[in-house]
């Protein structure tokens, strides 16, 4: 969150009221001016209800291991939409980033079903059906 933040900061910070019209970025302004308001390209505010939790470990790391690819795919779309090397970098970064986080929840969700008791760990929710 804190580098994408940082690239829109640095992409607005300096823009005239002339280029926040052209860009489009004038109904933004008006309720944000150039300061950082979470939300998605669509313009939907960003809410905790994004994050999703069952308190089941099998359901939790498939969510995560989602939200991961989740997010890839969004960065493969900045890469698709943006030229800037300076953007690029970062993006490219994170993506990999969430690369790594998929390949580690899914390593998680390995372990957890080789522990588990029951063969068929997807029937009942193993944090609570003992």
């Amino acid at each position: 969150m804190e580098i994408v933040s940082t690239i829109v900061h640095q992409l607005t910070k300096n823009l005239s009221i002339e280029e926040i019209k052209a860009a489009g970025f004038d109904t933004y302004f008006v309720d944000h001016t150039v300061g950082l308001w979470p939300q998605a390209a669509s313009g939907m505010p960003f809410s905790s209800t994004f994050f999703q939790s069952k308190g089941d470990a099998i359901t939790d790391l498939h969510e995560d291991m989602a939200a991961e690819q989740k997010a890839r795919t969004t960065y493969d779309n900045i890469l698709r939409l943006i030229k800037d090397p300076d953007i690029i970098d970062p993006i490219r970064f994170l993506r990999e980033r969430e690369i790594v986080h998929y390949q580690r929840f899914g390593e998680s969700l390995r372990i957890v079903q080789d522990h588990l008791d029951s063969r068929n760990f997807y029937a009942f929710n193993p944090e609570f059906d003992k």
